[in-house]
């Protein structure tokens, strides 16, 4: 088989460069060089590798069992992984079958009845009735489901609750800016050097850290790159190859991430799409630099002092939005 290039391989699987880039990361696949050809470009034993992953990864299992399942050549590693995930899945299911029940009962007194919410309703009395009547009944399935099964229910299980809309102040940026293959760890490095020679975080121990690609890649270019920023003092000059930038702030549509889950941005938008209350807002450079969304490295101040590794890296992703006119 023919080797995919990394863009290919995202738009297959639906999945961003970045993610499978910290997938090789952690030893999960494998990527081989095409000769005069300087990106990523992923075989057959990689992508069969990678079909696994997103499997694996819409049962809700995470990254690290994942990767113990995956160079484990038996099948105790899964055996345990998967019993210890249905279990986990089991006490989810009880809790919210009870909350269910108890909601049911409401409605059905709600029906039949002229009880008062205020007076009645959820009186004590009425409370313990229901907690000596409930049940909790197991719901009996197939032990076969179909990939489009799995994914109808990856997509019920995926939307947001957890959105919070979010206020960024203005601020003053040092800009470090890369194109090419791994433009994170490129860009993150520079910006990583300069607060720790500088120690900004002891002169400005409030600092935050975004980041947003910039150019995005297409489908007809794989090439693309990422900026990040940090805050600094309003007077502070920067070194080349940084760049002093200022920030306007604004109102953002706001949800965190494990680092790696990066199929959540499409969550997010889903979320903004179907808002009453708010609306993307415009990014005067569009797709550009990634339509205004920004990721949002969180304690970036103790991360950047303990060299602390990705795997409890958590972002906070983010979409400019504004109020709907009413």
């Amino acid at each position: 088989m023919e080797l995919q290039t990394i863009s290919q391989v995202s738009k297959t699987f639906q999945i961003s460069t970045r993610a499978l880039r910290y997938y090789e990361q952690l030893g999960l696949i494998k990527s081989v060089k095409k000769e005069d050809y300087a990106y990523r470009t992923y075989d057959e034993t990689s992508l069969a590798v990678i079909r696994q992953i997103v499997i694996l990864r819409k049962l809700q299992i995470p990254l690290k069992q994942i990767s113990v399942i995956l160079n484990d050549e038996n099948i105790s590693a899964a055996l345990d992984v998967f019993t210890k995930k249905a279990d986990e899945l089991q006490s989810e299911i009880k809790a919210l079958s009870t909350i269910k029940a108890i909601l049911d009962s409401f409605i059905d007194k709600l029906k039949s009845s002229n009880i008062s919410v205020k007076s009645n309703l959820l009186s004590d009395k009425i409370l313990q009735e229901l907690s000596e009547t409930l049940t909790v009944t197991r719901t009996t399935l197939r032990e076969e489901k179909s990939m489009n099964e799995l994914n109808r229910a990856e997509e019920e299980l995926s939307r947001l609750n957890d959105v919070r809309i979010v206020y960024l102040p203005p601020a003053t940026v040092a800009a470090s800016h890369y194109i090419g293959d791994n433009p994170e760890d490129n860009a993150g490095e520079v910006l990583d050097n300069f607060i720790k020679s500088t120690k900004l975080y002891q002169t400005k121990p409030d600092m935050r850290h975004y980041g947003f690609n910039h150019p995005n890649p297409t489908e007809t270019n794989p090439v693309y790159g990422y900026e990040m920023w940090v805050t600094i003092p309003d007077d502070m000059e920067v070194p080349a190859p940084l760049v002093k930038k200022h920030f306007n702030g604004g109102l953002y549509a706001a949800h965190m991430i494990k680092f790696g889950n990066f199929h959540e941005w499409a969550w997010l938008d889903e979320w903004v799409r179907n808002s009453d209350k708010y609306e993307a807002a415009p990014s005067p450079e569009g797709s550009e630099v990634m339509f205004g969304c920004l990721e949002e490295t969180l304690n970036y101040v103790n991360r950047v002092q303990t060299d602390a590794g990705l795997e409890d890296l958590q972002l906070d992703l983010m979409i400019p939005v504004k109020e709907k006119q009413r």
